[in-house]
């Protein structure tokens, strides 16, 4: 495999077949930002839901609002100006940084400030005091498993960047990456956390969220191209192949996983976002790095917005967003999961209650145009088989 460093920008190819979708869910996000973001507060809501009088506003999030940021600044580097200026509100962000009290929001942090100011790096790590980040928050710990990863990722972007590469940031880069991979198991997945805890904790933690897979992953990648490390690529990949494994047969990207076998642990509910952002972003990144067509499962994915089980349209053009999810209820989807950690067999077929959450968030939004604003046009490409473990030519350069 590949250890070039694959910068943060670089496009990725959209064949002709899916070429509308994408132009159009991409017009879709930059509108519906402008919809949930407050500019009093200069930052962006925590949902924008349907109610009674409406679609209503709710909350406000810096953890949404980077993720938000990046997008927007990736439709940036495509060519197109953002219609909230980024600048300001990043200003804002840094300003007073005491709304961090966790290690993720840190990362998410750190992953803008390369992107969007990689000059003001770091002044930012110096007032963060990130050398002492994992000691001063109290849920690192915990060893979770995405705040972890997006610490990483804001780490490797920062080395990434240019500016000037500390050794105590790459020590701590090491450092993050050897506790993130503590979550792996033998088969790729990841769990939610560190099972070295007690009993209920080692339960928990092995069952890994698809949050639990995607974040990690994209980090492993950019921690190897920032350090060169080959094995850490080759867990990325290892985690990617499963994951496409088990993508349901409507390209639906699963909710749970079972770090202690790889298999899928609860299938609902199935988010959006990660059927056109998440998903995307992070086997776009993993392919560029390894040199892997991981295309058809990432069209397969987005396909599943319109041609869903419930054969309802998650797409909402005249409110300019996606809709959040499909969903079961939680005694439904919590009594699958529970009976799967106490007898070990895995009942994850049920579409019983089976119904859409009607709103949306802005990281959704956020991340769909950091995966797709900056693309081109590339030829239709067959279908390869469904990767497999012991079929390494399943993607072409990648080796295992």
């Amino acid at each position: 495999m590949s250890s070039n460093a694959i910068s943060a920008g670089q496009r990725v190819h959209v064949p002709e077949t899916v070429r509308g979708t994408v132009d159009r869910l991409v017009a879709l996000s930059v509108n519906g930002l402008v919809r949930m973001f407050d500019p009093a507060e200069k930052l962006f809501c925590f949902t924008l839901k349907q109610t009674d009088q409406g679609l209503t506003r709710q909350g406000i999030s810096r953890r949404y609002t980077m993720m938000a940021l990046m997008g927007l600044h990736r439709l940036e580097q495509s060519g197109t100006k953002s219609p909230i200026e980024i600048q300001p509100v990043f200003e804002g962000l840094l300003a007073q940084t005491d709304w961090i009290d966790n290690i993720g929001d840190l990362g998410l942090l750190l992953w803008l400030c390369s992107l969007v100011s990689p000059q003001r790096l770091q002044e930012l790590e110096d007032r963060v005091k990130i050398k002492n980040a994992l000691t001063r928050f109290r849920g690192a710990r915990h060893g979770h498993t995405m705040e972890l990863a997006w610490l990483l990722t804001g780490l490797s972007h920062g080395i990434l960047s240019g500016g000037p590469a500390r050794t105590g940031n790459r020590e701590l880069a090491v450092e993050i990456y050897r506790l993130l991979v503590q979550n792996q198991g033998d088969h790729g997945t990841f769990g939610h956390a560190s099972t070295n805890q007690s009993f209920a904790g080692f339960l928990r933690g092995r069952i890994g969220s698809f949050a639990d897979q995607v974040y990690p992953i994209y980090a492993l990648t950019k921690f190897s191209q920032a350090l060169g490390d080959e094995r850490a690529l080759e867990r990325a990949l290892d985690c990617s192949l499963n994951i496409c494994e088990a993508q349901g047969a409507l390209g639906q990207w699963w909710w749970h996983y079972d770090s202690s076998t790889g298999e899928v642990a609860g299938k609902y509910p199935v988010f959006s976002v990660h059927q056109h952002a998440m998903g995307p972003m992070t086997l776009f990144a993993v392919g560029q790095a390894t040199n892997s067509d991981f295309a058809p499962w990432i069209y397969r994915g987005l396909e599943w917005i319109g041609k869903n089980e419930l054969g309802f349209d998650m797409e909402d053009a005249s409110a300019n967003l996606v809709w959040r999810c499909v969903h079961q209820p939680a005694a439904v989807k919590y009594l699958g999961l529970a009976k799967q950690l106490l007898t070990g067999r895995h009942e994850t077929s049920s579409r019983k209650g089976l119904a859409v959450r009607f709103e949306c968030r802005p990281y959704e939004l956020g991340w769909l145009l950091y995966a797709f604003a900056n693309t081109e046009r590339s030829p239709v490409k067959s279908d390869p088989p469904c990767p497999r473990r012991d079929s390494p030519k399943s993607f072409s350069g990648a080796s295992r």
